[in-house]
């Protein structure tokens, strides 16, 4: 199993000067710190760097344009791959013309080092940029589709009853042949199945639930992708998981660290923004069934011990982090998205939980043969 970067850009309040200065000042030193950061993983092994496209997410995620960092990441690292985590792809985020130009765009600048994630994002980000949610996962398709055509051919024209683009030579083409690598944000085992039977690698996350869900998630991925039918020209059967991420030379030292405060402040903003955007656009049934699992997050009474114990985080001594990761690798996972800048995580404690990871569990992983078939 391989390591991977998160970068979501974390912003959180209270911020330092009233607005408009504090927000400023918050992100453009989150933007410095991620940087030097990232700078860091790619000279110590890590695989991948994913970056968000969230939009208007106060105190997280402010990272709404990921082919801007990537492309400034291109020219200041080797060998870490640049992932887009996801590009927002249904018709009315981007066309697919400007996805294709971008996305090639940092292929080139970084030698073929991109990976493609696609999603569908959110209701209330949906609502700000008029995309149809009961047609984004047929449009989600038929984009990547015609994305592909536009690396693939010369010349490219399309009509349809969704898109309508003339015939137009589409620039630049990537440097990997045929095309980058694609994959799809899921967090179901209905939706970890679309991914597989479309031969896109998987992109889910240990957050919120049982690593045995997450299991069943990728079992059903696995299944799926027996059959698969690609839908682009590159088929990616691999599974990266994301979960919070905190390394220190002993436990006591990640406590001093503040680490459990930035794992609650994750926590409760997520329900907030669950309880706030999410819940309004669900059925009766579904609003039933999640409230009371964000009613007490929303409070701030975060079970972190039990979240710690369960391995749905992974926070320690490098000893302890790496027998987390075991489970990980056990459960089927390729490559383990660790994300370490939230909260209120200082740059110190990020940067030496890159250089503990990448010095004493990378090494380690390398070595290890997972036992999958236990999971």
């Amino acid at each position: 199993m391989k390591l991977d970067l998160l970068y979501e850009i974390d912003a959180p309040k209270p911020w330092d000067k009233p607005h408009p200065y504090g927000q400023r000042e918050a992100e453009q030193r989150a933007y410095g710190e991620a940087i030097e950061q990232i700078k860091l993983g790619d000279s110590l092994g890590f695989n991948t760097i994913w970056a968000v496209e969230h939009h208007f997410r106060e105190g997280r995620s402010h990272c709404p344009a990921p082919e801007t960092l990537l492309g400034a990441l291109s020219q200041i690292t080797e060998q870490i791959r640049l992932g887009f985590g996801v590009t927002l792809t249904p018709f009315g985020f981007t066309p697919p013309q400007r996805i294709a130009e971008k996305v090639a765009s940092v292929d080139i600048l970084s030698n073929g080092r991109v990976e493609w994630g696609t999603g569908r994002s959110t209701p209330m980000e949906q609502a700000a940029f008029h995309v149809d949610r009961e047609q984004s996962r047929s449009d989600w398709a038929e984009a990547i589709k015609i994305v592909v055509g536009m690396w693939s051919e010369e010349y490219f024209e399309y009509e349809s009853e969704r898109f309508s683009f003339p015939r137009r030579m589409v620039t630049p083409k990537p440097v990997q042949d045929p095309h980058p690598p694609a994959w799809m944000a899921a967090t179901s085992g209905s939706s970890a199945a679309v991914a597989g039977e479309n031969g896109l690698g998987l992109l889910s996350f240990s957050i919120m639930q049982p690593l045995e869900t997450l299991a069943k998630v990728i079992r059903e991925y696995r299944e799926a992708g027996k059959t698969a039918t690609p839908l682009t020209q590159v088929s990616t059967n691999k599974v990266a998981a994301y979960t919070l991420v905190h390394c220190a030379d002993t436990m006591a030292d990640a406590e001093a660290d503040g680490i459990w405060e930035s794992v609650a402040w994750w926590y409760q903003n997520l329900a907030q923004f669950t309880l706030e955007w999410e819940l309004p656009h669900l059925s009766k049934e579904e609003q039933d069934a999640t409230f009371p699992l964000m009613k007490p997050l929303i409070d701030g009474i975060i079970p972190v011990e039990h979240f710690h114990e369960a391995d749905m985080l992974v926070v320690g001594d490098p000893e302890r982090c790496y027998q987390k990761m075991k489970h990980y690798a056990d459960l089927g996972v390729d490559q383990l998205i660790c994300y370490v800048q939230f909260g209120h995580n200082s740059h110190e404690s990020v940067m030496k939980t890159i250089e503990l990871l990448g010095k004493e569990v990378l090494p380690e992983l390398e070595g290890y043969q997972a036992n999958i078939a236990s999971s």
